[in-house]
């Protein structure tokens, strides 16, 4: 069985990316058996340009997108739901503030030369402090607190944070995602080839996986 290679595009300040991740992981584990998936993860940042010390979520979310407190709390209400239906537990008031990710970025492409499954564990224990726990994301000992809960190199973790190291990468990757077209993630993309966007439901996720496992999608 060759298995599908999956590029997971997405963003620890993106809730819907956790609901996303959530739901490809309930359907690959539906599909244990007939589908063996290979799961990478691809940096896209929402707010790049986010300085230092973040922003106030809800004066962020009014300034994007025009959004009243009442819908930004709908809106949450919505995200919790979804995110319950597939096993992850959002912070009740939301996250708080609005940080830059950038460091997140490096460390998870750190941690994809680390061992199986290393990747994996590191995004979703970023997805619990951030989302989970509304922790500040851009905190170095957030992030190195993460890396101990996914069972990795501390000190090497450290030693990337305190240099430049993979900046270059890391900027190549976001560039070539934006250029292939992505403007909004989570964005799941199959062989290379086959596009899938937003935190959907487990069910599309398990259709969609099988069809391209089975060869009925060109």
């Amino acid at each position: 069985m060759t298995p599908l290679k999956i590029d997971f595009v997405s963003d620890i300040a993106c809730p819907w990316c956790a609901v996303g991740l959530g739901a490809l992981e309930q359907a690959l584990e539906r599909l244990k058996g007939e589908v063996q998936a290979e799961l990478h993860f691809q940096p896209f940042e929402l707010n790049p340009h986010m300085g230092p010390g973040g922003q106030d979520l809800g004066e962020h979310l009014t300034q994007k997108y025009g959004s009243t407190p009442e819908q930004q709390a709908q809106i949450r209400q919505t995200i919790a739901a979804r995110g319950a239906e597939v096993g992850f537990t959002f912070h009740p008031g939301g996250r708080g503030r609005v940080y830059n990710t950038f460091n997140a970025h490096r460390l998870l492409h750190w941690a994809q030369g680390q061992g199986a499954g290393a990747q994996h564990q590191l995004k979703k224990a970023f997805l619990q402090a951030y989302q989970g726990r509304a922790e500040c994301i851009e905190d170095p000992e957030v992030l190195l607190a993460g890396v101990a809960a996914a069972g990795l190199d501390v000190d090497a973790a450290r030693e990337v944070l305190q240099s430049d190291a993979l900046t270059a990468e890391v900027r190549e990757r976001q560039q070539f995602y934006t250029q292939a077209g992505i403007r909004s993630v989570p964005a799941v993309i199959i062989n290379d080839r086959h596009l899938i966007s937003g935190g959907q439901p487990v069910e599309v996720f398990e259709q969609a996986l099988r069809r391209i496992a089975l060869g009925e999608v060109d």
